[in-house]
């Protein structure tokens, strides 16, 4: 598996940044691997809220792990802001760099990720097809 490793400069959007850059390399499909950096707030949606928060910076990337296709994303993100204290949640447009993100991608020729309807959670839930 060939892994494609990133950083993301300051003011860059996050999340969209990482759409763009599995976009960029045709229908793709990636899983995040990996992720640190810093960030001047953050976007959060918390685990059943239908709202996103926004977090005041500076904060620091403690993980970023999450899917990523042409269908959209899902991102899980935690930070710690200056006094240590950690939140989480799925990552939101509006994510701002700080200094810097670094990012591991694990892009996965062959296969198409794509998020459907699923009737048992009421969400839309990853997909996984070979493509051919």
């Amino acid at each position: 598996m060939e892994f494609l490793p990133i950083r993301l400069t300051p003011g860059t959007d996050l999340r969209r940044a990482l759409e763009e850059t599995v976009g960029a390399q045709g229908p793709g499909s990636a899983f995040v691997v990996a992720g640190i950096g810093s960030l001047t707030r953050a976007c959060l949606r918390y685990a059943g809220e239908a709202n996103e928060v926004e977090l005041a910076g500076p904060l620091e990337i403690l993980s970023l792990s999450g899917s990523l296709g042409a269908s959209g994303a899902h991102l899980h993100l935690s930070v710690s802001d200056a006094s240590g204290r950690v939140l989480g949640g799925h990552l939101g447009y509006g994510s701002t760099v700080r200094t810097t993100a670094e990012i591991l991608l694990a892009p996965l020729p062959g296969w198409s990720l794509t998020r459907e309807l699923d009737a048992a959670t009421g969400y839309r839930e990853l997909v996984v097809r070979r493509r051919g």
